[in-house]
């Protein structure tokens, strides 16, 4: 027995866009209340004890332990007011030296001085003029009228006085009589100001309005304060300006409602494809944006509130980009994944406020499965329809790749902006330019012939249908006509034998006239088509086939007509290669209808489609364009234990 198909009620294109628009709302108001009413919390708490302001509490993850303070440290000033004077090295103002000037070299001596300077060996000694042997000739130049020693050290040369001048220039290469500029004169002093530590006595209810908005503060360890006569200090300085921060988040806000504005705005002007994804897509690439004041106020319950919205605004663009792929197994396991990193980017954005940021890993964590809620359906679409072009509703082409890339591409690139922030939103900027770009040079010509290529099938599909409409009314008017009109004339005569063969081709001519054009389809919609193609299938198919239909509403026309061809192909190779029971279901809504044929046959080798459109059999290839048609997903499988199933799903846009 085949596996039964369940349809669920799935999220509608409603639904999806109402939760966003609530998600975005939460984010819009919150980030707007930060920036107006908000204030940063830096993470002290503050005691006042033996006279000193003191840190009591540094919270963890807060930009007070960021900035390196811990508990205990006293606080030496906040917002330029001091509140504790640290002793410090004052050196006074050093006058500058005064020079004497320079002693004129003595003038070169005559020779009659010469004669005069030049010692005599006369036996009495110490008389003026005359030298001492071992006397040196600067002691003779410096007191010529001193009286001599009488007994001069041979080797001692006396001290000259300081205002006396050299009467003979010193030997080259000789600095005995020179004596530098200041040279044995001590430097000025330091002295500490304040020779000890000062409190300034402010006030408390002042400084409890100062740490209300912290801009600036200095502290010391407690224990330094404790050594005498110090004049250097290990302070810590909370020099980024936090306050300032919050307000430079306030471009972010602006951006994320732009974005908002101008896709519920614009939407429905963007092609059929994207229509139904603008509002949920903007949702998830502004919600990081929206939420930069609250991460900038660094308090514990708004972190705790943007690390949940961020991943629950990317949750219903991952829902929409699954109901893109068609295979159900890939859709289910896609989902999973999908709603796995969700549970544990939320569970995540709970506990952020208590876990370590220091090191970056729990951050880096979060915003991996904040971006994998997206990107996971986008992935699991293009893998499968690489393998199976028919697995991605709309086919696998470039233009279907590249839509899916940009849906994940573009939230992720508003993630990579909130964490690294720039007023000029760089990387979503930059993702933007590059789609703009890359859809003017490539993607736009491609979707070019791409929608050529979809209005020659749709032009195809409309003529097969009016050249079936015009058959079967010349079949309906001409032939049937003639033949009923036959078999009257043969029953007035009594020829019973030719009057039954003329009533067979007539009812095989109605049959072929509502394969071709059934008027119960107009009048009375696909759920009556459908019984009426089950009890003619019946006659054929050698065994039970059942219909369970719910159709309390009618899809468009273009739907009905393409929703019972579908069925009227599937029931003929379910009748002509399955086998019974073959179970026909229906179900139509205001979300959407659905249709399924299911048979016991052996299945449908996935090789068949191509095989039949070689051998020029068209049956699959005319269900896929009337599904393109219509932009529903069909999805033709076998079954693991044996038959075939024919799945149809169409939703309003």
């Amino acid at each position: 027995m085949p596996v039964p198909l369940c349809y669920g009620r799935r999220m509608t294109p409603r639904l999806r866009n109402d939760i966003g628009l609530v998600v975005a709302g939460i984010a819009v108001a919150a980030g707007a209340l930060a920036i107006v009413v908000g204030r940063v919390d830096m993470g002290f708490s503050f005691e006042g004890r033996d006279d000193y302001t003191r840190i009591s509490e540094v919270r963890a993850n807060s930009p007070a332990e960021r900035e390196g303070f811990s508990a205990g440290m006293v606080v030496i000033s906040v917002n330029d007011v001091q509140l504790v004077r640290l002793p410090h090295y004052v050196y006074p103002e050093e006058a500058e030296p005064t020079l004497e000037p320079e002693a004129t070299p003595p003038a070169e001596p005559s020779p009659s001085s010469e004669l005069t300077a030049e010692p005599t060996t006369s036996p009495t000694a110490g008389r003026p003029g005359e030298s001492t042997p071992g006397a040196s000739p600067a002691a003779v130049a410096a007191s010529p009228e001193a009286a001599p020693s009488p007994t001069p050290a041979p080797s001692a040369a006396p001290t000259p006085a300081p205002t006396a001048a050299p009467t003979q220039a010193p030997t080259p290469g000789d600095d005995a009589g020179v004596v530098e500029p200041g040279a044995g004169v001590p430097g000025p002093t330091p002295y500490l100001d304040p020779p000890t530590v000062t409190v300034t006595g402010a006030d408390r209810y002042a400084f409890a309005s100062l740490v209300s908005t912290i801009g600036f503060l200095e502290a010391v360890p407690a224990e330094d304060l404790e050594v005498p006569g110090q004049g250097s200090w290990n302070v810590t300085y909370l020099g980024h300006s936090y306050p300032a921060d919050l307000s430079a988040r306030l471009p972010g806000l602006l951006a994320g409602i732009v974005i908002l504005g101008a896709a519920f705005l614009f939407g429905g002007v963007l092609g059929a494809s994207w229509r139904s994804l603008a509002g949920v897509l903007a949702v998830a690439t502004a919600t990081p944006l929206l939420t930069l004041p609250l991460v900038a106020t660094w308090w514990g319950p708004a972190i705790a509130l943007a690390g949940v919205l961020v991943p629950l605004g990317m949750a219903p663009l991952a829902e929409a980009l699954g109901e893109g792929i068609s295979d159900p197994d890939v859709r289910r396991h896609a989902r999973m994944a999908s709603a796995a990193a969700l549970t544990g980017a939320v569970a995540l954005g709970l506990v952020r406020p208590f876990l370590d940021a220091s090191g970056g890993a729990a951050d880096g964590l979060y915003y991996a499965l904040v971006a994998a809620v997206p990107v996971v359906p986008v992935v699991a679409a293009i893998v499968a329809a690489h393998a199976n072009p028919a697995a991605l509703a709309g086919g696998a082409g470039p233009v279907q790749s590249s839509e899916l890339v940009v849906a994940a591409g573009t939230p992720v690139a508003g993630l990579a902006t909130a964490v690294f922030w720039n007023p000029l939103l760089v990387p979503l900027s930059v993702w933007l330019a590059s789609i703009a770009v890359a859809a003017g040079l490539t993607v736009r010509p491609l979707a070019r012939l791409l929608s050529r290529a979809q209005l020659q099938r749709d032009l195809v599909v409309k003529a097969t249908e009016t050249e079936r409409a015009r058959v079967a009314a010349d079949i309906h008017d001409d032939a049937l006509q003639e033949l009923t009109l036959l078999v009257r004339r043969l029953d007035a005569a009594g020829d019973t034998e030719s009057a039954e063969m003329a009533r067979g081709v007539t009812e095989r001519l109605r049959a072929i006239c509502g394969d071709l054009r059934l008027p119960i389809l107009d009048d009375l919609g696909v759920g009556p088509a459908l019984d009426w193609l089950v009890q003619r299938i019946d006659g054929i198919a050698g065994g039970e086939i059942r219909l369970e239909r719910s159709d309390g509403v009618r899809p468009p026309r273009e739907v009905e007509l393409a929703f019972f061809r579908v069925a009227q192909e599937a029931l003929a190779n379910a009748a002509r290669h399955g086998k019974p029971p073959i179970v026909v279901r229906y179900h139509a809504t205001d979300a959407g209808a659905a249709l399924s044929v299911d048979d016991a046959g052996p299945g449908i080798d996935p090789r068949d489609a191509d095989a039949a459109e070689h051998a020029g059999r068209f049956g699959l290839l005319n269900m896929r364009q009337r599904a393109e048609q219509i932009g529903a997903i069909l999805d033709i499988r076998p079954w693991p234990g044996g038959g075939t199933h024919v799945g149809l799903q169409w939703r309003p846009q």
